[in-house]
């Protein structure tokens, strides 16, 4: 083989490791950045929180108010106990040796004062246990009653059984039957009516209706309750008995079978409501999840201005005193540390800035083209892709992607996701576009006005919207209403 030297031009991409921070930090979210300054705060010593930025203003503030309002009281106070004041300062200040022993402890000398400071501290309604305490699970809820419940070791066995067996909605995931098979084996002379009996025990724990095989059995106990009102019986029937009914909303199948008049199912139908169909839902078993706005919207003067939240990240510069030690120190080992150290921290600062500079630019842009959002709702959205943001702003898709993906921003109607601004089109009648976020408004308009008796169906929707110059077929307008948790025509008909 013939080896030979050849020169070929070309161009290439290559990802700095600057550019891959910078977007790595681009597509976090405002509490994932957080924890990422945290733990580069951690990492480099370079780097701190610069306090006199977020610090400076408000304390000055709080200073003047604190300062004036000091002032004021001191001077609206009687002399008698502006004297009294200083005499127990002095007296205080008298107490404290200038010379202690070697061996000697605060608590020896301060007792007093560290013990007033103590009870002072804790004065106050903070609750740490609502903010530290792990959220309960349906099970631990209910094995914390069982254990506040005299039972035999026979009982016990047979409810953990059942409460193992409970799911996050209050039902049973096993049928009884699979529940006393089960039994039988660890149990011995096992009847049917010792399981169902601690079944009846469970079911009147908290939540009424917990440990039910199905809606029928959860709302007939919990019914139990309601057993002096003048409507039980009836209330009782409609749900031993024609539950099937009353879901479809077959309401004059219903009053016919049930021997009801329509008036008296009305009340029924309330009292019905009362209920809990899904007990276990009164247990919060989820941890709440918190949404820190990135940009926020007001209108001032007229128009309506962007500004980032420079409350969510802690400002951050670099350290002067390590930053100046890095031309100083004669080690070469220290010496390169500082600068390498000195030049990750100026990249990370540099990223975070073209961040927030990217983020206000694209939230400009969005507020600029959606304006008839903010001004007139919902209904007046108007078809917005990601091109055509990227287009206004000269970026890539993929950047405006990653900005718009976990960023929130708070407007007078409310905190949306910036990607909510984003949605295709359908054609209108005139020939122009409209939003499908704006079909979506209207039909959920629609959908609120229409006749309790008689709601529109999805064809009956698809018309009106035709009407108003809007060429939206039957099965867009049933994509969009399940999309809103609408449910169809037939189960939205009710009573009056």
């Amino acid at each position: 083989m013939k080896q030979s030297l050849q020169l070929k031009m070309g161009q290439q991409l290559t990802m700095t490791p600057q550019l891959q921070q910078a977007i790595r930090l681009l597509q976090l979210s405002t509490i994932d950045l957080q924890q990422e300054i945290h733990e580069f705060l951690e990492s480099n010593p370079l780097l701190e929180i610069d306090d006199e930025q977020s610090t400076s203003d408000q304390s000055s503030n709080e200073s003047e108010n604190h300062n004036s309002e000091s002032i004021q009281k001191k001077a609206e106070e009687p002399e008698s106990q502006q004297n009294e004041e200083a005499t127990i300062d002095s007296e205080w200040t008298d107490s404290i040796p200038e010379e202690l022993s070697i061996d000697s402890s605060w608590e020896d000398t301060f007792q007093s004062s560290a013990a007033v400071s103590e009870s002072q501290s804790f004065e106050g309604d903070f609750d740490f246990e609502s903010r530290n305490t792990a959220s309960e699970s349906i099970q631990d809820h209910l094995i914390w009653q069982l254990n506040l419940t005299t039972m035999s070791d026979r009982d016990i066995e047979i409810a953990y059984s059942f409460i193992e067996s409970v799911q996050p909605d209050g039902y049973l995931g096993v049928s009884f039957n699979d529940i006393w098979l089960s039994l039988q084996e660890t149990i011995e002379d096992l009847e049917e009516d010792e399981v169902l009996a601690v079944q009846h025990r469970l079911q009147r724990f908290d939540p009424v209706g917990v440990c039910s095989v199905d809606l029928r059995e959860c709302l007939l106990v919990q019914l139990e309750a309601y057993s002096n009102h003048p409507l039980y019986k009836n209330t009782r029937t409609v749900v031993d008995q024609y539950l099937n009914l009353l879901g479809n909303r077959d309401f004059t199948q219903l009053c016919r079978r049930a021997k009801l008049k329509e008036e008296t199912l009305k009340e029924v139908i309330q009292l019905i409501q009362q209920l809990n169909p899904r007990p276990g839902s009164l247990i919060d078993t989820d941890d709440t999840d918190y949404v820190i706005p990135d940009v926020s919207v007001k209108k001032k003067n007229g128009d309506w201005q962007v500004e980032l939240n420079n409350d969510a990240l802690p400002p951050v510069k670099i350290n002067k005193t390590y930053s100046t030690m890095a031309n100083t120190l004669k080690n070469t080992e220290d010496a390169n540390y500082i600068k390498n150290s000195l030049q990750e921290a100026k990249w990370f600062i540099k990223s975070l800035q073209s961040r927030n500079e990217t983020l206000l630019k694209v939230a400009s842009c969005i507020v600029e083209k959606q304006i008839d959002f903010f001004e007139l709702g919902e209904e007046a959205m108007k078809p917005m892709v990601l091109h055509d943001v990227a287009e206004e702003v000269g970026m890539h898709e993929s950047t405006i992607s990653r900005v718009t993906t976990q960023k929130y921003m708070h407007t007078p109607k409310g905190i949306f996701e910036l990607k909510y601004f984003f949605s295709s089109h359908v054609a209108t009648a005139s020939g122009g576009e409209c939003s499908s976020t704006a079909i979506r408004a209207m039909i959920k308009k629609l959908v609120a006005e229409e006749p309790a008796k008689k709601p529109l169906s999805d064809n009956k929707l698809a018309t009106i919207l035709e009407e108003q110059g809007i060429n939206v077929a039957r099965r867009t307008v049933a994509k969009y209403r399940e999309a809103m948790n609408i449910p169809p025509s037939n189960e939205r008909k009710r009573l009056v």
